[in-house]
Parts: structure tokens; sequence; C-alpha cells
């Protein structure tokens, strides 16, 4: 036979056991209690009746002042009789009878015999009378209240089984509403798009000063956990489709411009002009394709999180190589280094750690109009780009280190695919630093701190 499943059941069913066996105990205790008091007091009675009668009197002589059914034999003289209901006159007993009161011992002490045809007794020996009493009256007495007992008890458990499942279901109700959010939530479909997880335990069943309410508490958390998860897992798989979608774009118009010479290149097999002109587009728009694809490798790698190299790098030195190639590339802008007296080494990859400041230079070059002072700032903690041009525009300012992000084409003024920023900050991010941006008209600035 299996206990029951249902914690409503089981809790009920220890109830009841743990009553029964209190019950048990109790009774148990008060019918030995009471059958020791009783023959202690039938015993007093049988010492009495000894002393009451004369010594050595003869067998249907007189029986003095004693009760119906009280015993006296004398084992030696072959002779007992006990007491009826008419008075003076007794039941002459057995010689089986009084071959087992002749073994009743003489220490003035009671005993229980059995006396054939005539039950249980206590019997004392006083100078070679034995005297006694029956028990039957104390037997039926305590026979009576154990059937009482019982009887009390089965209420006792029957009544106890109904509070206690009533008890039991009212106490437990709180963790059914438990179990009812939980059965909402797995029967979400979470496998796909964006699922809000918004069903919660109520705050009354969440009091951690009580069992259900941890219980109800550690659920709402793990649904806070979940709904965070599914949030980040829909914002990764609309990352991962613009990201395909923007790259596919991005890769689209080189391939078109090659299709388009090299089609040209075939209608003009003659033409040695359109030839170079169809090839030197060739080569330009491949070597676009190439610095894009090499960028979207290098973030690929990133967001699979292999390590970058681990090493000592002057960073003095790479923001000079940096400033003065910027300043090839861009005569027309006026750039300044502001440098500490000593140089100043981090931890890290050189040649990443260069392309971070490049793209910051190029990203300050292309969407600034010439004249503008663009200033790097190196100090112990990392440098900053800053410069006085128009800044970032509002729209994008939220959107400024996304891939793919781009402003207003008329402001670009050398195009790009709006992967620099993104690239900055994913490998800041490898080397355990940050990068933030603040932007206003005449005041850009790009933070990079590096730990």
């Amino acid at each position: 036979m299996s206990l029951p499943r249902s914690l409503t059941s089981r809790l009920v069913l220890a109830t009841v056991a743990l009553v029964a066996v209190a019950a048990l105990l109790i009774s148990s205790a008060t019918a030995l209690a009471m059958r020791s008091y009783l023959n202690g007091q039938l015993d007093d009675k049988v010492q009495s009746s000894a002393r009451r009668g004369p010594p050595g009197a003869p067998p249907g002589g007189d029986f003095g002042n004693q009760e119906p059914g009280t015993l006296v034999a004398f084992p030696d003289l072959g002779a007992g009789e006990i007491l009826t209901e008419q008075r003076f006159e007794g039941e002459e007993l057995s010689d089986e009878a009084l071959e087992v009161l002749a073994d009743v011992p003489d220490d003035g002490e009671v005993h229980s015999i059995e006396v054939p045809g005539h039950g249980s007794y206590r019997v004392t020996v006083d100078d070679d009378q034995v005297t006694g009493l029956p028990t039957k009256a104390v037997d039926d007495a305590v026979a009576s209240v154990v059937r009482w007992e019982l009887l009390l008890t089965l209420l006792g458990l029957v009544t106890t089984g109904a509070l206690a499942s009533t008890v039991v279901r009212r106490q437990l109700r709180p963790l059914r509403e438990v179990a009812e959010t939980a059965h909402a939530v797995a029967g979400l479909p979470l496998s796909s798009g964006d699922i809000g997880v918004t069903e919660r335990v109520p705050d009354h069943l969440t009091d951690e000063r009580t069992e259900v309410g941890q219980v109800g508490s550690a659920l709402n958390t793990l649904l806070e956990h979940v709904e965070t998860s599914l949030s980040a897992r829909h914002r990764s798989e609309q990352q991962v489709r613009q990201f395909v979608a923007d790259a596919s774009h991005e890769l689209r118009t080189p391939l078109s411009t090659i299709v388009g010479y090299a089609e040209l290149a075939r209608r003009r097999p003659g033409d040695a002009e359109a030839a170079a002109t169809a090839l030197g587009k060739v080569e330009e728009e491949s070597a676009r394709m190439t610095r894009l694809v090499e960028d979207l490798l290098l973030l690929a790698r990133l967001d699979a999180g292999r390590p970058l190299a681990h090493e000592a790098v002057d960073l003095t030195r790479v923001l000079l190589e940096a400033v003065e190639d910027a300043r090839v590339l861009s005569p027309d802008h006026r750039w300044s280094l502001d440098l500490p007296e000593e140089s100043v080494e981090v931890t890290g990859d050189e040649q990443a750690l260069h392309q971070v400041v490049t793209n910051l230079l190029t990203n300050a070059r292309k969407h600034t109009p010439p004249g503008t002072h663009i200033t790097v700032a190196l100090d112990g903690r990392g440098f900053e780009v800053r410069d006085d041009g128009p800044g970032f525009p509002p729209e994008l300012l939220e959107h400024a280190f996304e891939r793919f992000a781009r402003g207003d084409a008329a402001r670009n003024r050398e195009g790009g695919v709006g992967l620099g920023l993104a690239l900055a900050q994913a490998i800041v991010a490898a080397h355990g630093g940050t990068v933030s941006l603040d932007s206003a008209p005449g005041n850009t600035r790009i933070l990079v701190r590096l730990r």
C-alpha cells in the first residue's frame, strides 16, 4: 500500500497518526493507573477480610462480617468455601482449587491467582488461612474504561481528520495560488518572439517571514530573471537580423558596382580606357569589401569572446602615431595632443588599441568640417578625443555605438558603413574598459577608460 502523494493527504494522515499515538499512550496509561488503583483498594479489602475472620475458624462456621464472594480456605485441613449471596452460606471449594491455594506463599502479601471454577482472585495467607476476594469487579471496571477510551479515541480521530483536512487545505491555499502562477507561466510560448512574462505571485504571498512567502518571492525573482533573459534574447535576435540585413546591404553596393564595371569591360573589349577604369573601380570596391569583411570578422571574434593579446602597450606612442597619421590624412583639421610628462603603459593588444584610436580619430575627421580643432588627451586611466565640431545629431546620440549606425548623409563627408564606433567599443570592452560619449554643438567628447 503506497502513501498518498498529495501534501494535503500526507499532512492530514500524519496529524491523525500523531493524535492516535497520543490517544493510545494516554488511554493505556489511564487504564494501567486505574487497574493499579483499584487493585490497591481490593488488596486493602483482602487484608481487612483476613483480619476480620476468627483465626482457625472451621469451614461452615461463622464468616463474620464478610462480603459475598469472599474466599476462606484451609488448604492444610482440605477445606475451603466462598461466601455466596445467601448470608452465612458458602460454596465449598474443590480439591483442585485447594491444591492451587496451597501454593500461595505465606508472606503476608496479596497475590493474584486463578481459582479453578471461580475465576481470578487476590488472596493472602495468614496462619494457614487463605483469604481472598474476586477481581471481577476490577476487571469489569477496567474493561469498561478501555471500551469507552476506544470509542472516544475513534470519534476523536474522525473529528481530527475532518478538522485537519479543513485547516490544512486552508493553510495550503496560498501554495496552490503560487502553483497556479507557475502553471500560467509554463503555458506561455517562450520559444520565440518577444515574450513578456507578466505573471507574478501576488504581493500578499511574497512575505519571506513565511514558508509560502519564501517560495512566492523566489518564484517572482525567477520570473524576473526569465523575463530579462527573454528580452535579452529577443534583442539579440533582432540585432542579429538587423546586422545580417545591414551587412548584406553594405556588401550589395560594392558587388553591384563590380558587376556593373565588369559588364562595361565585357561590352567594350577593345576600349583600353574603359577596361582600365573598370579594373580600377573593381579594385577600389574590392578593397572596400575587404575592409568591411575584416571589421565584421573582428566583431564576430569579439562577440565570441576570443581573447586578445595580453602584453604591455605604450599608449603614449600609440596616440602619437595615430595623431601623426591623422594629420597626414586631413591637414585641413587642427590636431592637438595633450600628453603627460611620463609615458603611460597599459596591458592589452597593441594592434587592437591602435585600431580604437584610429577609428575614433577617423570618426571625428569624417563628421566635422575643415578647420575643426580635434584634441587627444591622455591620462593614467585612459584617453579622450574631443572636438569643437557640430556634434552628433540628437536622434543618433543614444545609438552611436550600435553597428551600422549612421547619421545624415549630408553631414557624413567621406561615407562609411557605421562600424567604427561599434568596433572601438567592442575592443575596449574586451580589454575590460568602457567608452562613453558626450556631445553638444561645439563640444563632443569620447572618453575611453582602460583598467
